[in-house]
């Protein structure tokens, strides 16, 4: 069947598979015959299969922006962004934790509420616009 050359402490072994079944392997040893049973069956080892759990999304919580200590609340990018969307116009009369403005970063939506009510006075961005931190985009009185 199989021919193999193993050397062992200097000594060369010639081994020769001539038969296996149930379990059972007859084989020569340089020209001795051995029938040796094995202790469990070897079973082909299998490519492991990855399994992904699919991601846990928490609730995503608006950014809140904290009022000035003037009457004026000047509502200012957190993170460099882009506008994706504004929710409110000049004049509109806004509540607390109202939707002003989408603010997408890093390939993530960031909702940006106010912390306060008040009446928009100005809006210095447009959508599409990218911004940098700290960038004034709304401003409330």
């Amino acid at each position: 069947m199989k021919n193999f050359t193993f050397k062992i402490n200097e000594n060369n072994y010639s081994v020769k598979i001539v038969s296996q079944e149930n379990g059972t392997i007859q084989l020569e040893v340089n020209g001795t015959k051995y029938s040796v049973k094995m202790k469990e069956e070897i079973k082909a080892r299998k490519t492991p299969i990855l399994v992904r759990r699919p991601p846990k999304t928490a609730p995503v919580e608006p950014v809140k922006v904290n009022p000035s200590s003037s009457g004026k609340l000047k509502i200012s990018a957190p993170i460099p962004g882009v506008i994706l969307s504004l929710n409110v116009k000049v004049g509109d009369i806004i509540k607390e934790n109202d939707l002003l403005l989408v603010l997408e970063a890093m390939k993530m939506e960031n909702n940006i509420v106010s912390e306060k009510s008040g009446v928009v006075t100005a809006i210095n961005v447009n959508v599409g616009q990218q911004v940098l931190q700290g960038e004034v985009m709304i401003e409330l009185e």
